[in-house]
């Protein structure tokens, strides 16, 4: 008897495995067989059913296929948050072809590098990106199809509207396996020397599995998406695609305000949030200054990423609105986040939670040796992560190693499995949750003709985390001014790069071996910075 209920235990494993979602489209087919009706999308006077983000979705998968890009091509995004860009996104994974959500920020120096590397024989874009795209397509030759995603459309281009009001809404017969790759997630490494993490549907979907049940989501969830972008990982697997396995509603908000914040999540009485620090530190800067008057009881889950939380601000936060911030970490090589606290709060202070089930992680030493409890090393994690860097198969060895994702970070593990941030080995700034490679900023500073040598470094900043800051040595007898090297920065790459302080010197300190002393620089720019805040 005892056989016969294991032998049927098994079974019934086998058959709720088998019907587990192992891609991306059968993962929103089975939420709309779920939850059709239910609402997926919330923006604006905007709300999108299940069913209807479906259909959509078909509509525009049926378009790509007519255009004859299929399987294995890739599709650029220059999108804002929308219910276009969840339209747009699941319609080209649906075909099997590999969605490259990238950043509408970009500039057109760092826009072409990306495009190279990646040569999308599609774009989505609308406003200002598609602008920038239009004048960049002569030099891109490979885009074969623009489609304008911009609400009044323009004739010069299929318009996405017209995809709406024409296409096709049946489903698309496309076999599509576990290892095929979805989306490439290009990181927030240097965009003139691009780093495009392959994730299959495989790993995103086990991905957001863990995800859901870290957060112990449900149907019943309402999760708001604000300032957190969908190009990024956190806006597009930890709370859309997650939101998608489990039927929750997603509630976009654009902009920075966070008077409207407070008032929709009264409203639409949203049950998860997950921000970057510097937007929390904006909440606690309004609680602090005006209060907060709206009723904010639906939260059972704020949550922070992108960069390490100050523990001053999880003090204040905690003062001003009652309620723990849950932190937890992960990055684009993971596909969603490896980590968290638990959800009541009682997570140890200043840590970034523990290993979620699904994941292995490990501190190890310079000789890639486990380290034990309480010693400083890299952080290196196993799971589902990304199949490698696209097209660069150096760069994936140096970041994974017998199956563990190598991740830069530096940190330790106490004897109760909590793990601490405490650095990072890569020259890298984190502002406002973005991570900000210097050598971007260097490489544009040392193309302008009155700079002979620059090095760029971190300011701490008590809002933002961290800023760039910038030290020049000029050529002989040039002459140049801070103003007028940041205007020269800015016609040049993304406005969230742009150095907040510059500083001339006649010459960079150096360190024994002829490089850069960033150690010396860094403390050097933040007396600078000090002195210049307010301008």
């Amino acid at each position: 008897m005892a056989a016969r209920l294991k032998f049927d235990r098994l079974v019934s494993l086998v058959s709720i495995m088998n019907r587990l979602p192992m891609n991306l489209k059968s993962m929103l087919e089975e939420a709309v067989g779920r939850c059709g009706e239910k609402t997926a999308i919330i923006s604006g006077d905007c709300r999108m059913s299940y069913a209807e983000l479906d259909e959509a979705s078909n509509k525009v998968a049926s378009a790509l296929l007519e255009m004859g890009v299929g399987k294995g091509e890739r599709v650029a995004m220059l999108l804002l948050n929308s219910p276009q860009f969840v339209v747009v996104y699941f319609g080209i994974v649906k075909t099997g072809a590999i969605a490259v959500p990238l950043d509408t920020k970009y500039k057109p120096s760092e826009l072409v590098s990306l495009l190279n590397h990646c040569q999308p024989r599609a774009i989505f874009a609308e406003g200002p990106s598609l602008e920038t795209v239009a004048s960049l397509l002569s030099r891109l030759s490979y885009i074969e199809h623009v489609i304008d995603v911009s609400p009044e459309g323009n004739r010069e281009y299929l318009s996405y509207e017209d995809i709406m009001r024409n296409g096709s809404a049946r489903r698309v017969e496309v076999a599509i396996a576990d290892e095929d790759i979805a989306n490439i997630g290009y990181t927030s490494g240097p965009a003139f020397q691009p780093k495009g993490a392959m994730l299959s549907h495989g790993s995103l979907v086990r991905s957001v599995q863990i995800s859901a049940d870290g957060f112990r989501q449900t149907e019943e969830d309402i999760v708001m998406l604000f300032a957190l972008p969908m190009h990024h990982i956190v806006g597009l697997v930890i709370i859309l695609l997650t939101a998608v396995y489990k039927a929750s509603t997603v509630v976009i908000l654009p902009g920075l305000s966070i008077n409207s914040l407070m008032e929709l999540i009264e409203r639409e009485r949203v049950s998860i949030f997950i921000g970057v620090p510097f937007i929390h530190a904006l909440i606690v800067k309004k609680a602090s200054e005006e209060g907060i008057e709206q009723d904010l009881s639906s939260l059972r889950i704020c949550g922070s990423i992108g960069a390490p939380l100050p523990p001053p601000l999880i003090r204040r936060f905690e003062e001003c609105l009652g309620f723990r911030l849950i932190n937890f970490y992960g990055l684009t090589e993971s596909t969603a986040h490896v980590t968290c606290q638990p959800l009541n709060g009682s997570g140890r202070f200043g840590s970034i939670g523990k290993t979620l089930p699904g994941w292995q992680v490990k501190i190890v030493g310079d000789d890639g040796r486990k380290l034990s409890p309480d010693h400083i090393g890299e952080i290196a994690v196993k799971g589902p992560i990304m199949s490698c860097y696209y097209n660069s198969p150096q760069q994936t060895a140096d970041m994974i190693k017998d199956g563990w994702l190598h991740t830069s970070d530096l940190g330790r593990m106490d004897g109760d499995g909590c793990i601490f941030l405490t650095g990072i080995k890569k020259d890298m700034i984190i502002t406002k949750g973005q991570n900000i490679y210097p050598s971007d900023i260097e490489r544009v500073l040392m193309a302008n003709p009155a700079v002979a040598q620059v090095a760029v470094a971190g300011v701490p900043d008590e809002m933002r985390g961290e800023v760039v800051g910038a030290a020049v040595v000029l050529k002989a007898g040039q002459k140049t001014t801070e103003q007028q090297l940041k205007k020269y920065c800015l016609g040049q790459l993304a406005n969230y790069k742009i150095p907040k302080k510059i500083v001339f010197l006649e010459s960079l300190p150096q360190k024994a071996d002829g490089s850069p002393d960033k150690k010396k620089l860094a403390e050097y720019l933040a007396q600078a910075y000090d002195g210049s805040r307010g301008n």
